[in-house]
């Protein structure tokens, strides 16, 4: 029973942050249209700041409070997909391909070291400031991120304009509202990537679920539960800084972006065999350990290489709607489809046997755009040669 709520209070979450992206998406590619790059990246993080301003007089005011948790709980959905989507949309047009395999695994890992930063710093302040409170320390980080942008924009006119003395980055992208939609429906590359990303929501939704399970059949207390899932993700966190500060560019260079893709959905494939054979807590962990440090530190910059070639309409709209729409649509259509295949009373085993032949063809796509991004990178090069 436990379980089935589970499932249904997370569908429903994913279903009203995919509704608040489909009013959200519209309203960045009108920005990105209209706008230059270092008006509408700023822009967007004003609208979040004013946000967050609004929230905090929400429950400093303690007037419906139960909606307001409810509405925040949404919308922190929504902002954490939408800053981190348009974060590497402007990495991908600062960095040229070779630059992207030797520095997004580093970039990464400020990411991570915030992860980590960000519960400790909340344990040690929150008690003193208050809960409120904290929100306004995250408009002051959101602040700085604006500074960062203006810096970062101003770093790429240095190195890359110079000549024509003018930001040739900083032109409007132009187009309509729905472009991103245009884009990824037109371009294989594009809806390759949706698929991508549709089958990593699939298999990381049922491991999530399969999770919940075993975890609640292993241990009685809620205290002990939450302290299993705290040393999950005291590990993930550990083991994903090393990967992304020493390994990640070392495998791109060594292996190619292609295989880089495909390590996790095959790590994946064979981790979902052992749960089928051994649905049992220790080789839970051991997947969701590996799973979840893999993605985030080889799979994510790895998949943001892919945008590094395209068009700036593409990085920003395309991709914007890939990694917002597509994405926790993936989520809210996962949740369903799992919570049908226990509907008519599929095991953990049964899923997880359902799951392995999944991961295989999620690795095959993988390698497939690796080998793809790269055949444009030669051609774009061969282009500029010639120009």
């Amino acid at each position: 029973m436990g379980i089935t709520a589970g499932i249904e209070n997370l569908h429903w979450l994913f279903t009203g942050t995919f509704i608040a992206m489909l009013m959200v998406v519209p309203l960045f590619g009108y920005l990105t249209s209209r706008l230059q790059r270092r008006q509408f990246l700023p822009y967007v993080y004003y609208f979040f700041i004013i946000n967050i301003l609004l929230f905090y007089l929400l429950f400093e005011s303690e007037y419906s409070i139960v909606i307001t948790a409810r509405a925040f709980f949404i919308w922190i959905s929504v902002f954490n997909l939408f800053v981190v989507s348009v974060f590497w949309s402007f990495m991908t047009d600062l960095f040229s391909s070779e630059q992207a395999k030797r520095l997004f695994g580093f970039i990464a890992a400020g990411g991570t070291i915030g992860a980590i930063a960000g519960p400790l710093l909340t344990t040690i302040l929150v008690q003193q400031l208050g809960t409120s409170t904290m929100l306004l320390i995250s408009v002051g980080l959101l602040g700085l991120s604006i500074v960062c942008i203006r810096q970062l924009s101003g770093w790429q006119y240095a190195q890359h304009d110079k000549e024509t003395n003018q930001y040739q980055h900083e032109k409007p992208l132009g187009g309509g509202l729905l472009d991103g939609i245009r884009l990824v429906a037109c371009s294989p590359y594009l809806l390759g990537i949706s698929l991508l990303m549709l089958l990593f929501t699939l298999l990381s939704t049922f491991l999530y679920f399969q999770q919940a399970q075993i975890v609640k059949e292993a241990f009685t207390d809620s205290e002990t539960r939450t302290a299993v899932f705290a040393a999950i993700d005291f590990t993930v966190n550990t083991l994903t800084l090393i990967i992304q500060t020493l390994i990640t560019a070392r495998l791109v260079k060594g292996l190619g972006l292609g295989l880089t893709l495909a390590l996790i959905p095959l790590w994946l494939s064979l981790g979902f065999l052992l749960l089928g054979l051994f649905p049992i807590l220790p080789v839970l962990i051991a997947v969701q350990v590996m799973r979840r440090a893999g993605n985030y530190a080889i799979m994510r910059p790895a998949r943001e290489m892919l945008y590094v070639v395209l068009s700036r309409e593409e990085k920003y709209k395309a991709k914007n709607f890939i990694d917002t729409v597509v994405y926790r649509g993936g989520d809210a259509v996962s949740s369903w489809i799992y919570a049908g295949f226990k509907g008519v009373g599929f095991s953990l085993s049964t899923i997880a046997w359902i799951a392995v032949p999944i991961s295989l063809i999620w690795a095959w796509i993988a390698y497939a755009l690796g080998r793809k991004q790269k055949a444009i990178e030669r051609q774009l090069t061969a282009q500029n040669e010639g120009d």
